[in-house]
């Protein structure tokens, strides 16, 4: 029996075992053989790179051969882990400079957990070695990397998976085929979301001596060169506008993305936005910890809510999305859904799969997220079968665009005061040029911003 078919039988042993073949199933996916193992590199060994990478090495048979980080200390302990879940234990060659990787090793598979300002060139640089892509959501910081990002996948037909898991969520899946495509919604012409996690890190920590182990000038890449006032791993990056696009870009993205899979949701006709700090200003963080955005489509508004403070508004579902329909209502999350009919009909409630027994491994992994470990496995094999096929992922990175650059563009509204209507054909914001001209950021030299157009 082939290393792959031992995986393959894993995967479907178990209590869940019929939820995942419907999950499978339910993305467009069969099973699928590969002839050998595929060779895979990771950028970006902090938490949710490591994450992503083991459960890839759950569901399919791969050789990693390269690990890239800027910090010495968190590659070596990468690279340690590594090794154990390897099958020939082996640990992976070791780089700082992702580009280095690429033309040294050339591998099948990239994948990115990189913070997300470096997403975009690091993508484009893997789409050019000839590797297919899993990158992290959201996929850029800017509209114009992730035009440039869409265009390079299709120049060099390469897969391009983003990390916006929701879609492979078993029991999000079940839901939108029980109670989305069976029509007991009824009409929609609502929808909410929302965050209320206290997930704004803040503070003023003292400027610092860069340490030997942390390389922060190729960290900070393209973006602006901050004073270094420690490690910037985990929270404390994403506190900078210079870095990402705030809790729009990371938290919203994933419930709006999820939002327009289930209705089949495009391009919004406007986004408007309002927010910004204010309630706690004592710190160095500049990202809104309070925002209110309108994604408008004929019809229907999704509207989006975050405070960083604060209780949330209905404690069952504090990160979110409700859908309303004439028939009833779907409040779903991470972690639930539950269908509330109009009238007397019956209430339907679904909780998350885990998958503790069938892969134990998981309950000794520092810092994984126990609920999202299934979805990223089913995320990871729906993008092997996309490769293997030849089509298009269930997040396939013009999706990934989309819902990445609608939230960014939340983000330019909240800052000049006014709604914008996006031209993505035109890639400009419709008679706005001040509002255009911030669809792309300036980056720091020597780095070059990516165009569609020179790719």
């Amino acid at each position: 029996m082939s290393q792959f078919n031992m995986h393959r039988r894993s995967f479907i042993r178990g209590t869940s075992a019929a939820l995942a073949l419907t999950a499978l199933r339910a993305n467009g996916m069969d099973f699928f053989n590969s002839p050998a193992p595929r060779r895979v590199a990771l950028i970006g060994t902090g938490w949710y790179g490591k994450s992503d990478l083991f459960r890839l090495i759950q569901v399919a048979p791969v050789e990693v051969v390269a690990l890239c980080d800027v910090d010495k200390h968190q590659l070596e302990h990468a690279a340690a882990m590594v090794g154990e879940r390897q099958s020939n234990k082996k640990k992976p060659a070791l780089y700082n400079d992702h580009q280095k990787l690429l033309a040294a090793h050339s591998p099948d598979i990239v994948l990115i957990g990189t913070p997300d300002h470096w997403h975009a060139l690091q993508t484009i640089d893997a789409l050019k070695s000839g590797s297919h892509v899993y990158v992290q959501k959201p996929i850029s910081v800017d509209v114009m990397e992730g035009e440039a990002m869409v265009a390079a996948a299709r120049k060099y037909n390469r897969v391009v998976q983003v990390g916006t898991q929701r879609k492979s969520t078993p029991h999000l899946i079940e839901a939108r085929k029980n109670i989305i495509d069976t029509g007991m919604l009824g009409k929609v012409s609502h929808v909410e979301m929302c965050c209320y996690y206290h997930m704004r890190a803040n503070g003023n920590p003292p400027v610092e001596k860069v340490p030997d182990f942390f390389d922060y000038e190729r960290w900070t890449g393209p973006a602006p060169l901050r004073e270094y006032d420690g490690l910037p791993h985990v929270r404390w990056w994403r506190t900078f506008m210079e870095y990402g696009n705030g809790i729009m870009g990371d938290m919203c993205i994933h419930m709006f993305d999820t939002v327009r899979w289930m209705l089949n949701l495009g391009w919004p006709e406007r986004i408007s936005s309002t927010g910004g700090i204010y309630q706690d200003k004592t710190g160095k963080s500049n990202i809104a910890d309070t925002q209110h955005a309108v994604f408008e489509y004929p019809g229907l508004n999704c509207v989006w809510q975050h405070r960083s403070w604060g209780t949330p508004a209905d404690p069952e579902y504090p990160w979110s999305f409700k859908i309303y329909g004439e028939k009833g209502t779907l409040c779903a999350s991470t972690m639930q859904y539950d269908f509330i009919p109009e009238g007397e009909g019956k209430k339907i409630h679904k909780d998350v799969v885990y998958e503790k027994e069938k892969y134990p491994e998981d309950l000794k992994e520092p810092e994984i997220e126990l609920n999202a470990a299934p979805a990223t496995r089913l995320h990871m094999l729906n993008f092997l079968n996309a490769i293997d096929k030849g089509v298009k992922p269930i997040a396939d990175i013009e999706e990934g665009h989309i819902s990445t650059a609608s939230c960014i563009i939340a983000n330019v509204s909240m800052k000049l005061g006014r709604p914008l209507r996006y031209d993505p054909l035109k890639r400009e914001i419709i008679g706005d040029p001040e509002a255009t001209k911030l669809l792309q950021r300036p980056y720091r030299q020597p780095w070059v911003h990516p165009l569609p157009g020179t790719i």
